[in-house]
């Protein structure tokens, strides 16, 4: 199973800018996918964004043109840059892995949008 830490969480305004981090705890050329979710107080965990082995890249509608995931093999990272950001932005972010049909999740990384 993977491991894996998500930072860089925190408290920003409306328009601000956040780049989320989460490192695995193996490479992660051999992982199919990995995905960003988020979850809100009351709401059920939804996806944000994924990126492929390959590169692809998917996004929820929410966020398209405004939030980029990346991933840096060398670092075992996965990134997710949060721009233009909104209120209804503020949730939990989660990390997850998706490997051989198996997935992981990190702890989470709270991100609050509030004037």
């Amino acid at each position: 199973q993977v491991q894996l830490v998500e930072s860089g969480g925190g408290l920003v305004q409306p328009g601000g800018s956040l780049r989320l981090s989460c490192v695995a705890s193996q490479s992660i050329d051999n992982i199919k996918s990995l995905n960003w979710h988020r979850q809100a107080p009351g709401k059920q965990r939804e996806f944000v964004a994924t990126i492929t082995s390959s590169g692809s890249t998917n996004y929820a509608e929410s966020v398209k043109g405004r939030f980029t995931i990346s991933r840096d093999s060398a670092k075992n990272t996965v990134y997710l840059q949060m721009n233009s950001l909104k209120p209804e932005d503020t949730a939990v972010y989660y990390c997850n892995a998706m490997k051989y049909g198996v997935g992981s999740w990190g702890q989470g990384t709270q991100v609050t949008v509030s004037s």
